[in-house]
């Protein structure tokens, strides 16, 4: 049996590659699951300081849900539906958002439903310039359930969100970074160089120091700007009695590099 996640760790980075290229590499419940141990597995990993998503082929990041799976749960009633199918892929996503460490998407194809709410979940995303975007969901009756509802409102702005949940219409990368989807585009052969460069730029500083920026954006982002205060002053709490906070300093004073 294929696995339908790969990881290769190189140079602190850890590449995660969804494997499902002959179903546009479509979120299966056995992908879902695999690639929450991965995350939890490179979380953990001492070796690796950043994470890069992305997909398998030249033609997907992900093409969203397996609707023929999610089908079958929808015809066993909504509580299965629900418990297998939307809990599941608010897991990925949630886990994805709250990360401690930063997961740059590096979208290579079509990102459309659950692939498209994984890359506004993410940290950080690239695109391609062969990209696709979509909210599709509409045109099977239904919203989005990976956070789709939530998470681009917030990104895009309410009325330019609705106007891609309620028309299903596919979008281009140009337009996913105007949006804010995405933070770049690049030429198609350049996708990977631009994420591992991306990735080399943040790990070149405090490991302690991303968390707590990972942490505090994340947690400060739907509360009140007070309550996000709160959250920012905690994190810096934590970071003030560290040595990577002293040697900061004192290279800044030296003027030098930080160990």
């Amino acid at each position: 049996m294929t696995e339908p996640v790969l990881c290769e760790i190189r140079d602190r980075v850890a590449v995660v590659t969804l494997n499902r290229p002959e179903k546009l590499n479509a979120l299966n419940y056995a992908l879902i699951d695999r690639l929450l141990a991965v995350l939890d597995h490179v979380e953990t990993a001492d070796a690796v300081r950043a994470v890069i998503l992305t997909g398998v082929g030249e033609r997907a990041f992900s093409a969203g849900a397996d609707i023929h799976e999610f089908s079958l749960s929808v015809a066993e009633g909504p509580d299965v539906a629900l418990r297998d199918f939307v809990m599941r892929g608010q897991r990925l996503t949630a886990r994805l958002e709250s990360y401690r460490k930063p997961v740059i998407a590096a979208v290579n194809g079509l990102a459309f439903g659950g692939g498209c709410e994984i890359t506004e979940a993410v940290s950080l995303a690239i695109a391609s310039d062969r990209a696709l975007f979509a909210k599709p969901e509409i045109r099977l009756a239904m919203p989005p359930t990976f956070g789709g509802t939530q998470r681009l409102p917030r990104l895009a702005g309410r009325k330019r969100a609705l106007e891609l949940l309620l028309t299903g219409d596919p979008f281009s990368p140009a337009r996913a970074l105007e949006l804010g989807l995405v933070n770049r585009v690049v030429p198609h052969q350049e996708l990977m160089p631009a994420a591992h460069d991306l990735a080399r730029r943040i790990i070149r500083h405090s490991r302690a120091a991303v968390a707590s920026i990972l942490t505090a954006v994340a947690r400060g982002l739907n509360q009140s700007i007070a309550e996000g205060l709160l959250v920012e002053a905690e994190q810096f709490a934590r970071m003030a009695p560290t040595a990577d906070l002293r040697d900061g300093l004192a290279a800044w004073r030296e003027r030098r590099m930080p160990a």
